[in-house]
Parts: structure tokens; C-alpha cells; sequence
């Protein structure tokens, strides 16, 4: 028996004709009438009364249609869902992003737009720095993630740029210093103050980019504390053990108890990509990948409207907004 034998009596018993079932199902007649004798044998009993009015289904065949006909309709139903895991409109998404680049922007604009496109499909997400992230999808735990590109990626990797973001300075408001928030800091105003930062293992590239910077500048930074995450530093700012430098995207949640700033003499420019090993199987990060396409060439159709109207506004932070596409 086989699959063919079961549509072709199915067929036959909706048009009670092998005449009928033929032209629908596109075969001869005398082809149809074969298989569903053959089915009959096999089954050992008349699945049809045959006489010179037609055919109609036997006891019998009415009960063996009811259960072929579930077994048709699951056959389909697995066919349409396969379907949609191929054309990667179903399925899982394993994502990771940084967490001060999922406030605003480029990440939550994303995720949005491709939940909404392909709401069967199962996003899980994880918080996780820009090295993680990297050894994640290169052992396969994740499928790709929004990274600070600083080094070049690992053979087999490739990535779609999508803005870049500079540095910050966060003090805490407990020190009351006064300074326009619209005009660039000095940071060696703040010599012999305390600094808040983070471990150079956290994420070597950006901490040796960032501390290079500032001694190029003339700018060495007191360090007191060190957290392995701008979050926790920042709480630690708001706390008045120190300032710190931070990356610009935390301006899309202040803490009540810092202030930001431009920086006058120090620039570390953070490019913001996406992530992923080349040669994935996975149908959902085909369709992500295309679906963050289009959201960046809308984002950057908008930018570049804005700054035609607009151009060199500042933020009321004092900070330039970040949208520029590389």
C-alpha cells in the first residue's frame, strides 16, 4: 500500500466516479481504476458497490474513508508546516545582542519588525557581551547576535553593519559639578577623580582600545571599581563612587543619578553589526538577516531625511545622535 492508493480511492469516493477522480487528479481512467482494485486486494474486502448508476462506498468503505481522511489531512498539515520551517517563516531563532544596544534603535527596531512578520517562529534571546556572543554562534549555541565589532571576525563568520555609537561620560550628580550639558567635557578635568570600569577580560579589544585613547590624550583614568557590565558601573555612578565612560547607547535610559556628556578630546567609536557563521542551515536566520536588511535601509532612508531638515541637530543630551550606516 501506498500513499498514492489511499488519494486515489479518496478521490474516487468525493466524485462516486472513477471518471471524475481521473480528470481531477489528472491520471487515466483505467490507471485510477487499477490502484483501487489493487487496494481492495490488499485490504481483502469492497471498499465500492460498482453497477451501472456508479459507484458507491460500501459499510466498509465509509469507515475506511473517515480515517483516511484525518491521515490525508495530518500528511498536509505536517507538508504546510515543513513548509513554513523551510521558507523560514517557522521554527527557532537563537539571538544574542548587547544589552545598552537593545534600549533603543537598530536591535528592539528588528526584533519588532520580524516578530511581526513571522510571528511563528520562536525567538529566544540572551544577554550577552560581544565575545560571548562570538564563541555562542561560532559553538552553535546561537544562530547570531548584535555585536561591537572592534577586531575582524573569526574565519567562517560574516556580519552586516548597522550604525556605529561613540563613548560617553557619565558623572554621578552627587558631585555637583557644573558644566553646560550642551557643550563637550574635558575629561582632564577630572584628573585624580575616581573612575568606575570594567575588567580588561571582560572584553580586551574595547578595554585596550578605550584606555589607548585616553592615554594618546594625556588622560589617565583612577580607577577604583570595576564591574563587569555597564549597567552595574552605572549604578555605581549613580551611587557617587565614581564617573565613567560608557557607550553612547545608555542615553536611551538614563539613571536619575548620573548626568552624560560629549567628551571633548576622546572618541572611541563603537560599530554596531550583526553577527553570524557563515553556511547556517537555519531558514529562520535567512529570513532574519533579509528582514534586517529592510529595516536598516528604511532607517537610513529616514536618517537621511531628517538630517536633510535637520542638519547637525543635537540631541537635548548634548550628544549627536548615532544613526550613521556603514
Amino acid at each position: 500500500m501506498e500513499l498514492r492508493h489511499l488519494r486515489y480511492f479518496a478521490a474516487v469516493a468525493e466524485h462516486a466516479s472513477m471518471r471524475a477522480a481521473s480528470e481531477r487528479l489528472h491520471i487515466t481512467q483505467p490507471a485510477i481504476s487499477r490502484q483501487v482494485q489493487d487496494l481492495e486486494d490488499e485490504l481483502g474486502f469492497a471498499l465500492f458497490t460498482r453497477s451501472p448508476r456508479g459507484l458507491r462506498l460500501t459499510p466498509a468503505g465509509e469507515c475506511y474513508l473517515r480515517d483516511i481522511g484525518k491521515i490525508l489531512a495530518a500528511l498536509d498539515a505536517a507538508a504546510a508546516a515543513a513548509r513554513r520551517v523551510a521558507d523560514g517563516a517557522a521554527g527557532q531563532l537563537r539571538l544574542g545582542y548587547v544589552e545598552n544596544a537593545g534600549w533603543d534603535g537598530a536591535v528592539p527596531q528588528a526584533l519588532h519588525r520580524f516578530q511581526a512578520d513571522a510571528p511563528e517562529v520562536s525567538l529566544s534571546l540572551s544577554t550577552l557581551n560581544s565575545p560571548e556572543q562570538l564563541d555562542a554562534i561560532g559553538q552553535n549555541v546561537l544562530d547570531g547576535g548584535f555585536i561591537y565589532q572592534l577586531d575582524p571576525l573569526p574565519d567562517g563568520f560574516a556580519s552586516l553593519p548597522l550604525l556605529e555609537q561613540d563613548v560617553v561620560l557619565a558623572l554621578p550628580r552627587a558631585w555637583r559639578i557644573e558644566h553646560d550639558e550642551t557643550q563637550p567635557f574635558d575629561l582632564r578635568a577630572l584628573a585624580g577623580r575616581p573612575f568606575v570600569s570594567f575588567p580588561r577580560a571582560v572584553y580586551p579589544a574595547y578595554h585596550d582600545r578605550l584606555f589607548s585613547a585616553c592615554q594618546q590624550a594625556g588622560i589617565r583614568l583612577n580607577v577604583v571599581q570595576e564591574q563587569p557590565t555597564e549597567a552595574a558601573m552605572l549604578s555605581l555612578v549613580c551611587a557617587g563612587i565614581g564617573a565613567a565612560i560608557v557607550n553612547a547607547a545608555n542615553l536611551a535610559r538614563p539613571p536619575a543619578q548620573a548626568r552624560f556628556y560629549r567628551l571633548q578630546n576622546l572618541s572611541v567609536p563603537l560599530p554596531l553589526c550583526f553577527a553570524w557563521k557563515r553556511g547556517s542551515g537555519n531558514p529562520a536566520l535567512a529570513r532574519f538577516i533579509e528582514s534586517l536588511h529592510q529595516t536598516m535601509g528604511e532607517t537610513q532612508n529616514l536618517s537621511s531625511l531628517a538630517e536633510t531638515s535637520h542638519d547637525g541637530e543635537r540631541s537635548p543630551s548634548g550628544v549627536k545622535q548615532s544613526s550613521t550606516h556603514r
